[in-house]
């Protein structure tokens, strides 16, 4: 009597346990390094700024507040997601991954273009930011291109992920009028204004939309392909 066929190992759901795994730990990585520089008087991989006169609290509130950091960890949630169910589904969960692949891309962006000539750093703070600014964007974008999961992108989805970017901005222009520190240069209004610094959101806003489309349309073609 002939045995039954084994079945296949779903290989590509290996590959992206695998993959996905390996970018959050490497994420992780890079905040504990970062949170560690912190609180021992080291510099901030965002900035370059080394603010030892500042309590440590302050500097924990005010890492957590660049969109970069923040990001980062949406990623490093919706990667942890995907190794425990690479084929993983549902509003919430669509929302999550749409959200920071989004936000990675235009964190990778504004970095190169706009932040980097500005940012000075040596030694394990070099070694974050290359992290968070030049391994994690490509990569998560690589990781979505080429492992999914397919489907996710509705246009429910593309609108809810706007959600968080919103409300960043919000907090970071009500924490700067309360604080005066603001995470960006672009975002500065105390150097800014109002006026100016509103039209540089404007203008990161409408480029996280132009993605949003794309990103929408090449999962429509990419599930139509598969």
């Amino acid at each position: 009597m002939p045995h039954p066929p084994h079945p296949h190992p779903d290989r590509s759901a290996t590959a992206s346990r695998v993959y996905h795994g390996l970018l959050a730990l490497l994420i992780v990585a890079a905040l504990a390094t970062q949170i560690t520089l912190l609180l021992t008087g080291g510099a901030d991989a965002n900035s370059g700024r080394v603010d030892p006169g500042t309590d440590a609290g302050t500097r924990l509130v005010r890492v957590f507040s660049y969109f970069t950091v923040d990001s980062n960890v949406l990623v490093a949630a919706a990667c942890a997601g995907l190794v425990l169910d690479p084929h993983r589904d549902g509003r919430w969960w669509r929302v999550l991954r749409m959200t920071s692949l989004l936000g990675i891309i235009v964190t990778g962006l504004v970095f190169v273009t706009v932040l980097a000539p500005k940012v000075h750093l040596s030694g394990p703070a070099l070694l974050c930011t290359i992290a968070f600014h030049y391994v994690a964007p490509p990569a998560t974008l690589l990781g979505w291109l080429v492992l999914g999961p397919r489907g996710r992108a509705d246009r429910a989805t593309l609108r809810w992920s706007f959600a968080w970017p919103v409300a960043w901005i919000a907090y970071t222009l009500l924490h700067g009028a309360a604080t005066g520190w603001y995470p960006y240069p672009f975002l500065d209004v105390t150097a800014l204004g109002y006026p100016r610094a509103l039209r540089n959101v404007a203008a990161v806003l409408l480029l996280g939309a132009a993605l949003a489309l794309a990103l929408g349309r090449t999962d429509r073609a990419l599930a139509r392909r598969r």
